[in-house]
């Protein structure tokens, strides 16, 4: 590593270059990520810090401290976009970045920084990125975890990992949670959310309609939170749980295109109940009492990170498969997540909404 980087001497506290990070952009990483602008903003206080996002994930930049500003610049995954890139090369160059830390291992979300001269190019070795990284850093293999990958670029090279890192957060200030009460008709009782939706089929919990129907029959109000992929399972849980009205019991389709509706959702639950999504990240980040259902995926991998969260695992049999990490089941017919019952879900979010009303 260069003797002269900044970002591996802590010395100079009063450095004030600005940082920017190329993040992951799926949803769930992305909030992740802002474990690594804890550990940066520890570190160096005064030098604001910036994210490359997509529009889809721009609301979560308003809610995450630490972060000065997000940068939105949408580039298509499957091409390699030269007009975009040079395009958000000479906006970077004018910003004058000192750093920039490319967590995605490709070598294409390190083209604009490159372009753009940021001095402290920092990433992982992979993909031929040789000229576009310029502050290598090795090991990544030894890290199995995604948060651990992350935030040890944001640490000094060869620092040791500690035995925590700072949790995501996302803040949403009371007022405007209130606003989205009202706006969309709701009470200001707690409620529970579900969220059905997740990226492959396999991760997906086939119970929701049936803990709807049960958690209503408690008295309880449930919302379903998604996007427009989850329209048609939010119109079959509202059926078995029957459609709610402001405050009451039954169920409230809140799925729709913007994900702030989504943060905004989490935040005013009582409990989540997520399938290993974005979502989930977004609850806990939130410090909703989270549940994540696990089935396919490792908890200890990707489990939501914080102290009111929980993750669900079948344990009725010994499954050789599980975690398999694919997106589609190939054998044992979905029993990782077909043997987690509607019950046993419903009786943990009723315990955590009992134990949250007398905290």
């Amino acid at each position: 590593m260069n003797k002269n980087s900044q970002l591996g001497d802590d010395a100079d506290r009063s450095d004030t270059r600005p940082i920017l990070i190329i993040p992951y952009m799926w949803i769930g990483d992305f909030v992740r990520n802002h474990t690594v602008v804890r550990v940066l903003k520890e570190r160096w206080p005064n030098r604001p810090v910036d994210l490359l996002t997509s529009s889809l994930c721009a609301p979560l930049v308003d809610y995450m401290p630490g972060v000065r500003q997000g940068i939105v610049w949408d580039l298509p995954r499957g091409r390699l976009a030269v007009g975009r890139q040079l395009a958000l090369a000479k906006l970077l160059r004018e910003r004058n970045y000192g750093t920039a830390l490319v967590l995605p291992r490709t070598w294409k979300a390190a083209i604009a920084p490159a372009l753009a001269g940021i001095p402290e190019r920092v990433g992982f070795v992979g993909e031929f990125r040789f000229g576009l990284i310029n502050q290598w850093r090795w090991g990544e293999k030894k890290l199995p975890r995604f948060i651990d990958k992350n935030a040890a670029l944001a640490q000094p090279d060869g620092a040791p990992l500690p035995p925590e890192w700072p949790v995501p957060q996302l803040r949403v200030p009371a007022e405007d949670v209130a606003r989205w009460r009202q706006a969309s008709g709701l009470g200001a009782g707690a409620a529970v959310a579900l969220a059905p939706g997740s990226v492959g089929v396999s991760k997906r919990w086939t119970s929701y309609p049936e803990a709807a129907r049960l958690l209503v029959a408690r008295g309880l109000e449930v919302w379903v939170v998604g996007g427009p992929a989850e329209k048609g399972l939010a119109q079959e849980i509202v059926a078995a749980g029957g459609p709610g009205t402001a405050g009451g019991p039954g169920v409230r389709d809140l799925t729709g295109t913007d994900l702030r509706n989504g943060v905004l959702a989490m935040a005013a639950a009582g409990v989540a109940i997520c399938n290993d999504s974005g979502l989930m990240h977004i609850a806990a980040a939130l410090g909703t009492p989270t549940m994540g259902i696990f089935g396919p995926t490792s908890p200890y991998l990707w489990a939501p990170l914080n102290g009111l969260a929980a993750t669900v695992v079948q344990d009725k049999e010994k499954l050789s498969c599980q975690p398999c990490q694919s997106t589609i089941c190939k054998m044992n017919d979905h029993r990782c997540m077909r043997n987690i019952a509607a019950s046993e879900v419903v009786a943990i979010a009723q315990r955590v909404l009992g134990e949250a009303r007398h905290t």
